[in-house]
Parts: structure tokens; sequence; C-alpha cells
């Protein structure tokens, strides 16, 4: 079909942002702004960041359809300026939410790659005024449509999905990755750990967050995006954008082809303008009011996010950026799912009030094609709505199981009654995830963990009381488990004596062992299996240093956590009956340690049949007090092996020896799994 010549001529309305139409030789840009009066595009050559190459002022009459405002560049205009952006104009009213800057240059939305230029300041971009040579600028095609996929095919995981969340600078930054130093801190570097992942025997991995955030805000972690669809530019071994999404690409691909998931932590729900006093880069200077939730006559942001702002997600055009941003993730980089940050700020309407019945991006994801058939896992919660289990509207969703964590840190530190809270985590957590006829949810929605980035590691959790959170001078907040945490009586690591670590080493395999035998999802976090440090700092978002590079050497001098982690991950996908998409039911049985459950104590036992799933069964017996405590095994004889014990040195911890019937006594806070002899 030919192209009406006023499309050539004026530009089309769609699709937003940048698209190559070589058969006309031009690039097509288009930009939605509700109040916007004026618009121009500004194009960059390279090295020449203060004077514009060319520009274009986009006429309403001829330029504009509806909303959105576009045009038509000719190609040999961008491949002499290939760096863009806009200046727009608007009302000059802020009770209604404007902070329209016609010299400010504004970043495309829709942007595939950011530049900085060298003089890029965050400052300049906080007060009025021009900022050209300062401000970040989007780049025109840097797509890689010619990349090789090969044969792979995505993997999905079911009963033997474990989590790794890790940080992808983090992960490989010390020379002690063993990662040639050129590689270190990027995507190429985690391709090169592939054989240690497929070894541990994690099966999704979770990257924390890869979208382009601004360099001076001080955020290690990523979570204070300034682009939805480019990647971290410092995440590349090369300076070419392009060759940052290739990078990407070919880390995505040799995950699939060794079997493994990967998903995105991704933040839709706020992004680096911050606050009232941030700077303006993109969102805020493009249509104000309509990107972002406002409050007190529209002339402050809501902060529900804890972060300076809130997206309005409620909002049409809003829900398409995020929809579309999530399709380019899904399809051209072909991730395998995604855990939302913050997701419950979907939920929000944009007066504020919370919508648990058809919030528009939950209920488009869930309804799309392709993004319903990804991995999608929500941290239900924000700093004045706690929506998780049930209440959350993304019923297919996993979710973050705040509560999984909490009750079993209690009753691992010792807590008086958390024997049912604990029973209940085991389970599934069917009081978060309830199995009706109503509802009809599953124990794998609950996404269990123990320790997450934002936090102590579990090394830390059981070698400090207090938060330890300065470094380089700077002290920071409070994290979120500072009073969860017990040092088993020595502050840190440094001078412990010998049966502090010994039993720091048994509570570590307290907590994995717990974690890989719950019905539900399991995550770990990179580093755990070896217990790296981060020194006491329970809330690290800013520390880019060795305090949150893994230290690999702790690989060598922690290798029977490492081979306990390794092997308990296994024993879980070694028995499908654990991981179950329906709850235990009838096939699991609840015992104290010679009789009835008693809740009034910390021992516990229960007898999984596993004849169901065509798995074996398993005899688990939990010693949670500080004495030394003798068990009855209340289950027939079905020549029972020893399985796990995490009060036995290696290789006696993970034995699969012969057990005699009768009384088993169980060390002080210790873990025992009985392995049937036949299915």
């Amino acid at each position: 079909m030919t192209v009406p010549t006023w499309w050539v001529r004026d530009g089309a309305p769609a699709p937003i942002g940048v698209s190559h139409l070589p058969a006309d030789g031009q690039y097509n840009f288009a930009l939605y702004s509700r109040d916007a009066t004026s618009v121009r595009l500004v194009l960059f050559a390279p090295e020449d960041w203060t004077n514009p190459h060319c520009s274009f002022d986009l006429v309403w009459s001829r330029n504009k359809t509806g909303r959105i405002w576009h045009c038509r560049v000719p190609e040999e205009c961008v491949r002499a300026a290939p760096y863009y952006a806009y200046q727009i104009d608007g009302p000059r009213d802020p009770t209604k939410g404007f902070r329209f800057d016609p010299e400010k240059l504004l970043l495309d939305p829709y942007a595939r790659a950011v530049h900085f230029p060298p003089g890029f300041s965050r400052l300049a971009a906080c007060h009025p005024g021009a900022n050209p040579g300062r401000a970040p600028l989007g780049i025109v095609g840097v797509s890689s449509d010619t990349f090789d996929w090969g044969q792979t095919v995505s993997p999905r995981h079911t009963h033997d999905a474990v989590i790794y969340e890790l940080h992808v600078r983090g992960f490989t930054k010390r020379a002690s990755s063993g990662v040639s130093s050129d590689r270190r801190g990027t995507f190429a570097g985690i391709t090169d750990k592939i054989p240690y992942l497929k070894d541990l025997g994690v099966t999704v991995v979770e990257l924390l967050p890869v979208f382009q955030f601004d360099p001076q805000e001080g955020n290690y972690w990523g979570y204070m995006p300034i682009s939805f669809f480019a990647l971290h530019g410092a995440y590349g071994v090369h300076n070419e954008a392009s060759e940052h999404i290739d990078e990407f690409k070919q880390m995505v691909r040799a995950m699939h082809e060794a079997g493994i998931e990967v998903i995105l932590d991704v933040v839709y729900n706020h992004t680096a303008e911050g606050g009232d006093s941030g700077p303006t880069y993109s969102f805020r200077g493009i249509d104000n009011p309509t990107y972002y939730l406002m409050k007190g006559h529209l002339t402050r942001y809501r902060n529900d996010s804890g972060t300076g702002n809130v997206i309005n997600s409620g909002n049409r055009y809003v829900s398409a950026l995020i929809l579309d941003s999530l399709r380019y993730w899904a399809s051209e980089m072909r991730v395998d799912g995604f855990r939302f940050d913050l997701a419950s700020l979907f939920t929000r309407r944009p007066d504020g009030s919370v919508d648990l019945e058809a919030p528009p991006v939950i209920a488009a994801i869930q309804s799309d094609p392709v993004l319903s058939k990804c991995r999608l896992i929500a941290e239900a919660w924000d700093m004045s709505s706690y929506q998780l289990g049930r209440t959350f509207p993304g019923t297919t969703w996993l979710q973050w199981n705040g509560r999984y964590r909490d009750d079993l840190r209690r009753f691992v530190r010792g807590d008086a009654g958390q024997v049912a809270n604990l029973m209940s985590r085991l389970y599934g957590s069917a009081d978060l995830f309830p199995d009706t006829r109503e509802d009809a949810l599953h124990p794998y929605q609950s996404l269990n963990f123990v320790t997450s980035h934002d936090g102590f590691s579990l090394n830390d959790l059981l070698s400090y009381d207090r938060k330890h959170n300065v470094a380089n001078g700077h002290a920071d907040a409070d994290g979120t488990d500072a009073n969860w945490s017990w040092n088993h009586g020595w502050e840190g690591e440094d001078g412990a004596p010998e049966e502090v670590l010994a039993l720091r080493r048994r509570q570590a395999k307290n907590l994995v062992a717990l974690l890989m035998l719950s019905n539900g999802t399991p995550m770990l976090v990179a580093g755990d299996e070896f217990l790296n440090s981060q020194g006491g700092n329970n809330n690290p978002y800013n520390q880019d240093n060795e305090t949150t590079w893994l230290d690999w050497d702790r690989l060598d001098r922690h290798a029977e956590i490492h081979r306990f982690t390794r092997g308990m991950i296994a024993f879980r996908k070694a028995h499908p009956s654990i991981g179950r998409s329906r709850f235990w039911r009838d096939d699991v049985s609840w015992f104290g340690a010679t009789g009835p459950v008693d809740f009034g104590c910390a021992l516990l036992a229960y007898w999984l049949r596993g004849e169901s799933e065509g798995d074996c069964d398993l005899y688990v017996m939990i010693n949670g007090s500080k004495s030394e405590v003798t068990f009855h095994l209340q289950a027939p004889d079905l020549g029972w092996k020893l399985a796990v014990d995490t009060a036995a040195s290696p290789p006696g911890d993970l034995p699969e020896a012969p057990l005699p019937l009768g009384e088993l006594c169980l060390k002080p806070r210790s873990v025992l799994v009985l392995l049937s002899a036949t299915r």
C-alpha cells in the first residue's frame, strides 16, 4: 500500500518514538504531549553537543494529530546528526502542574539509547533555562534487527524454578570473579559466569535494573531510571549503544542455551526526576501532569514510592508507554519475565486512590498475547499500600512474599511462638494465596526468599545485631531489616570465636534448607551461597565499590556453604513433590518431636508423601531450640535414608546414608531430612 503523501511530508502519529522508513529514505519522530503549545526537534552531530546540526519546528496545523506531535526527517540528516532531543513550550501555570521550559533539552521517553555528553550535569537540569552540552540525548538507529538468535528456545521452569537475583556490575566487578578485566561488571561478564550458574543449579536469573539511570544521582542499584527502553551504558564492554544491545542479546541467548530464564527487575512506578526540586530530563518537561501523580492543587508530587514521584500509570498514554517498553524487552530482547518494583503503585488512580478491580496496566499485561506468557513477579506493596496475596489484582502473578522472609527469620533466630507461622510458610502460604473455589490461587505464586538486595546479605543477617551503614564517609538510612538480624554473640566477623562461626554456618544451612524445602518459588541472592558480606551494611543502594561487589575469594573460604546450597538446590529439583502447582493438602502430616504439634515450642516435623507427584516421600524434622532434642519417627518403615543434616560437617550434611528406625537425636538449631527408599 502506498503511503499517503501527507505522511511523507508531515510525519505520522504512530508508532510513538522514532521509526526508520527506508523505502522513503526518512525517519519518523512522534511524541505525546497533551498540553504543549510548541515542539522543536533538535539533532546534534557527534562531538558538538552545544550547537544543533539541524532543528525542526513542529507546526500544530501540519505536525500534530490529536495530542501527538510528529514529523519526518531525511536519512542523511540523521546519519550526520544521530543524537536528538526535544524543546517544548506550553502553559506557564504551576497550579495545573505544568513545568514547561522551552529552552530545556528533553529526552524522548521512547529513546532506545541514551548519550551523556562529557559536560552532562544533573545540576543544570535542576534549574530553569538552557542546558545544551549538559543534557542527556537520545540516539537514533541503534537497534540490531539482524542479530542471530540461532535455534535457541526460551526455557520455562516449573517445580525446578530457582531464582538467583544479581547485580550486573557487582556480580563480576572484582578481579576475584575470574572474569577478564575488560569484561568485569558487564553483561559479557555474566555470560562468562554461566558455567558457574549452571553448576550451582539455578534456573532463573533475575537482573537488578538494567534500564539507563542517572549516572550522577548516586544510585548503584539502578532503581532511578531515566529511560524505560535504553540499557544502562556502563554495563556494556564497548562504547557504542548498538554494541550494548548486541552484548545483552548475546547474554540472553547464552542463558537460554544453558536452560536458564532471564528476568528483569523493572521500575515503572517512578523516575530519576525525583520530587519538586529534582531534575527535568524528560517527562517533567514534556507533560508533567500526565506522566506523574500530583497533589496539593497539582503543585506537588505524590511520593508513595519514597523516591520523590509516582508515575501516573492510570493514564492511557502512560500505560501504553509501559506496555510498549515491556513488549520491547520481551519481543526484541527476548527476556522471559519481569519483577515489578513497588507493583502496587500500578493500582493508583490519578487522584491517588487505589483501584483493585481493573487497574489499566495490570489488566493490559494479563490480556496481552505476549506479556501474559512471561513470568510476572510483583513486589505488592509501597509506602502506603500493602497488597500481598489475594488483594493484589494481578491474579496470575508471582509475588515477593515478605511474610515468608519475616517468619523464617524469626523462627530460625529463636523467637517464641513461631511454629504455626513456619508451618504456613512451608506449606506455601495458603493464608495469603488461598486455594479456594473463589480464588483458586497457587503456592508457586509465593516467591519465597530470606534475603534480597534490599537488606542484609545472608552472612550479615547472621553476623550483625545492628546496621553498619557507613562507607566512604557516607552514612545511609536503615534498610528493610535492621532489627531482624542476630550476631550469635559476636558483632561482625573480625575476631569471632570458632563456636560463633560454626553456629552461623549451621544457621545459614538451616535457612537455605528450609527455603528449598518450602512449597512456592525460591529466590537466592548472588553471593549468599558463599556467605558474601557487605560489612554489615543493610542498605548499600549507593555503594558502587567493594561493599557491594561480590568477593569471590569467599567461595573458597566458605566452600562448605556453597556445596550445601548447591546440594539443596539439586535436592529440590530432584523432588517435584516439594514445589507443586497446588498445595500439599492430604499428602502432608504434621507432628511435634514425639507426638502432635506443640505450638508453644520450637519443634516441628512433617511427613510429605510424594506418590501423587511420582516422587518418593520426605520426612523433615526441625529443631529450632537451643537444646538437643530426641524426635520419634512417626511414619511407617519406608526404608528411610538420611538425606540432609544441617548440624553435621561435610560430607555428613548431605550424606544419602541408611538410617536405623527409632529415635533420632537432633542437635540444637538443626534440620534433618529423611528420604524414603521407594517412590
